[in-house]
């Protein structure tokens, strides 16, 4: 992975803390008792014209490590 790419997404991610400063809180909470086998994580997406998209996935055992990981990032 490049380094200056990592550098810029600290950076995003720092800026999108500031501007939705409860949304990090979420996420912490949400990892440190929620992830799990078998777990459901559910995405729903509305425009501003109403339009919704949505999408859940089921979490195996290798995705609760990559949640373990992001984790220490949040």
């Amino acid at each position: 992975m490049n380094p200056m790419n990592l550098l810029q997404f600290k950076n995003t991610w720092d800026t999108f803390r500031s501007n939705h400063p409860k949304f990090p809180k979420f996420l912490s909470a949400v990892c440190q008792k929620s992830i799990q086998e078998g777990t459901v994580i559910e995405i729903r997406v509305t425009t501003p014209d109403g339009r919704e998209t949505a999408s859940n996935i089921r979490l195996k055992a290798d995705d609760v490590t990559l949640f373990e990981q992001l984790r220490e990032w949040i």
